[in-house]
């Protein structure tokens, strides 16, 4: 015996299935990170290094790209222009034609033996005549794996061309760099992040404030990408972006508890100083890096010796040195201390010897 059964399937008119997608896409971009959101698509988009970005318009133009090599600072748009590059090369060919890779995570020989020469070798499939691979972090790249990769390069020159990018030059062999173009990425200027940060805070529906905005391009030393970062983070967390939401956020020291420091060291005794620093970073979760750091900056402006001043600043390179060994910070404190009420007599010295 059997039985027949019907169902009735609910139907979907194809326009409201659209609706649908698009409202997915439309989510799907409201959580991108906004440094993805607002990644230059073109050449034209970016913001700053327009001599290099011409030059490498002439290239594209010519249809002459040489294998590149991108270094500078963080955040200074080299994997950004590298990419709007090969859009503007392949269009919906890009990821067919493109091979990115992040030699920070992929940086073993094995890399360079296995993907990197397998898309190299495989021949040009459509007419722009070559295809790219983008190599971003390369600084992290063993010397073994560069080594292997400067044969690679040589030998799939016909087929691929490649992108290079990283922090410190130094850290590529020289024979990387002799098979390369070089360009230098310099921090972006103050006035070309305003412009961008302007838009992206209009765009996002951020309240953000004149003494906010120049807090992200103190904090940031010419790093879009950390600016970024640091405004949706205050964004997020914030219903105004200001000073105290922007060191909030970042863990670094304001300027006040700078300036409270800095007395404290300067005209307290040295155990008291000592209680006044320690209660402040017990409270604000300050680490003793990001003070020694905004310290650095502070003495730019003091009127001091230059006997004192010089003393200071190599015995603040030596704290910070043992800091970054790994170094107990209570101690470090004292030491720091120590060496300001050293500063303090040598000004005192100073000031008699006048």
């Amino acid at each position: 015996m059997s039985f027949a059964m019907e169902v009735d399937l609910p139907v979907r008119s194809k326009g409201k299935g659209k609706s649908v997608e698009m409202d997915v896409v439309e989510d799907a971009k409201r959580h991108l990170p906004w440094v993805e959101k607002y990644r230059p698509a073109t050449l034209d988009d970016l913001v700053s290094q327009q001599e290099i970005s011409a030059t490498l318009q002439n290239f594209m133009r010519q249809n002459r790209l040489p294998h590149l090599l991108f270094y500078g600072p963080p955040g200074t748009g080299k994997t950004s222009t590298i990419l709007a590059c090969a859009r503007q090369l392949f269009g919906e060919h890009f990821s067919s034609m493109v091979l990115e890779l992040n030699a920070s995570d992929d940086r073993g020989i094995e890399v360079v033996r296995e993907q990197i020469k397998n898309f190299s070798s495989t021949r040009r499939v459509f007419e722009t005549g070559f295809k790219l691979v983008i190599l971003d972090e390369a600084d992290a790249m063993t010397q073994v794996a560069q080594s292997a990769l400067r044969r690679v390069i040589e030998k799939y020159t016909t087929n691929v061309r490649f992108c290079i990018i990283c922090n410190y030059v130094s850290k590529i062999i020289p024979a990387v760099q002799s098979r390369c173009t070089r360009f230098r990425f310099a921090p972006l200027k103050s006035e070309q992040i305003t412009a961008r940060l302007n838009m992206i805070a209009e765009q996002e529906g951020v309240q953000l404030t004149e003494d906010g905005k120049l807090a992200l391009l103190r904090v940031s030393n010419g790093d879009m990408r950390r600016i970024l970062n640091i405004l949706q983070a205050c964004h997020a967390a914030y219903d105004r972006v200001d000073e105290a939401a922007v060191y909030q956020s970042t863990g670094q020291p304001l300027p006040a508890d700078v300036e409270y420091i800095m007395h404290a060291m300067f005209n307290d005794e040295f155990s008291t100083a000592h209680s006044k620093i320690a209660q402040l970073r017990t409270e604000k979760g300050l680490a003793l890096a990001d003070i020694i750091t905004e310290i650095h900056e502070y003495l730019d402006g003091l009127q001091i010796p230059v006997t004192a001043r010089l003393y200071l600043l190599d015995h603040l390179a030596n704290v910070e040195h043992r800091l970054a060994g790994g170094a107990h910070e209570a101690v470090q404190l004292t030491a720091l201390l120590g060496h300001f009420k050293i500063a303090v007599d040598l000004a005192a010295q100073h000031a008699t010897a006048q």
